[in-house]
């Protein structure tokens, strides 16, 4: 369900717009940079931060 919601907040943005986001659990840490990736938009980072929290940033594919 993560990534459906991350889907749509890539959907509404412009190519090379950058999202950042905050994940917490196992699955989506594992799957949202994974399927982004297999989509065609860049992992440009991951941080871990306080309390378990991932922070992603994706760069939308152009």
């Amino acid at each position: 369900m993560t990534f459906v919601r991350t889907r749509l907040a890539l959907d509404r943005m412009a190519p090379g717009q950058v999202l950042r986001l905050a994940l917490k659990g196992d699955e989506p840490r594992r799957n949202v940079p994974r399927t982004a990736t297999e989509q065609g938009h860049a992992v440009l980072s991951a941080t871990e931060a306080e309390g378990g929290i991932l922070v992603l940033r994706i760069r939308k594919k152009s």
